[in-house]
């Protein structure tokens, strides 16, 4: 039996169909340090296409993405298709078909590009190589090259190259777009357009013209406490909204109907940063 054969076996008898939700958040809260960080979150992330969970600096976002990854003790209730995730560890989450890639990319500087790829090869899978260089056809190049001597953006490339080496049902994703020029910014939102088609992605992203391109769904947290959920694009619309909500200005879209956004902007527009 191949890993995914085996993953699929684990959650075939309750998988999410097109109209059900592959991961289920409720009542999720989080303490550390004797300081409560989450209050009752509660969402879900659709089965298809990319969930923003959005919202200012240090209100939860990325402690959020980490409690489903059981990399934080929790009270609540975490289900990823039918599976209580709970009281499950880190590694049997992730076996299930989660993959994360953090927002400090936490690439092994010291190793080449080859070396942080052959690390996160899938123990019981054949890896994906072609698919990801497919996608990032830079790491191909630099397979020797030291991956502390990589721009922002290759290595962002980098580690978005390891969690799709392997089998993933789920792909949480912080903050891939921070830091980086608009160029590489719009070559790794074009990767995720294409990467949404095929696994549905949970993303923490500052970059509302990124969140417009790709998000069908928005979650908004404010203080620990979810504030509000609905269409990505809505919320985006509305200025006096977003700046309510996320303390900036976004410009509308030009459309009257709301609609799911498309999975990634042409490529020309993505690469040269016209969002």
């Amino acid at each position: 039996m191949t890993y995914q054969s085996s993953v699929d076996q684990v959650v075939a008898d309750r998988a999410p169909t097109a109209t059900e939700p592959i991961l289920r958040v409720s009542g999720l809260t989080v303490t550390l340090g004797g300081s409560a960080i989450l209050h009752g979150v509660t969402f879900d992330v659709a089965a298809t296409g990319v969930t923003a969970l959005l919202g200012r600096n240090g209100v939860g976002k990325t402690t959020t993405v980490k409690s489903v990854l059981g990399l934080h003790p929790i009270g609540g209730v975490v289900s990823f298709a039918g599976t209580d995730l709970s009281t499950l560890p880190t590694h049997r989450i992730a076996r299930l078909g989660i993959g994360y890639v953090p927002e400090d990319r936490a690439v092994f500087a010291g190793l080449t590009v080859e070396e942080n790829l052959r690390l996160a090869e899938p123990a019981r899978a054949a890896p994906r190589y072609d698919f990801v260089y497919e996608l990032f056809p830079v790491l191909r190049e630099r397979a020797r090259q030291p991956a502390g001597t990589l721009s922002g953006g290759e290595q962002q490339m980098l580690a978005l190259g390891r969690v799709l080496l392997g089998p993933a049902r789920l792909l949480l994703i912080d903050e891939p777009t921070k830091g980086l020029s608009p160029k590489y910014a719009g070559q790794v939102a074009l990767a995720l357009g294409r990467i949404a088609q095929q696994v549905p992605i949970l993303l923490v992203e500052q970059n509302l013209a990124v969140v417009r391109r790709m998000a069908r769904d928005a979650v908004v947290l404010d203080m620990g406490r979810v504030v509000h959920t609905g269409d990505a694009r809505d919320l985006l619309a509305d200025p006096s909204l977003t700046n309510r909500l996320l303390g900036v200005s976004a410009a509308p879209v030009h459309s009257t109907t709301a609609k799911p956004a498309p999975a990634a902007a042409p490529a020309a527009d993505l690469e040269a940063g016209a969002w």
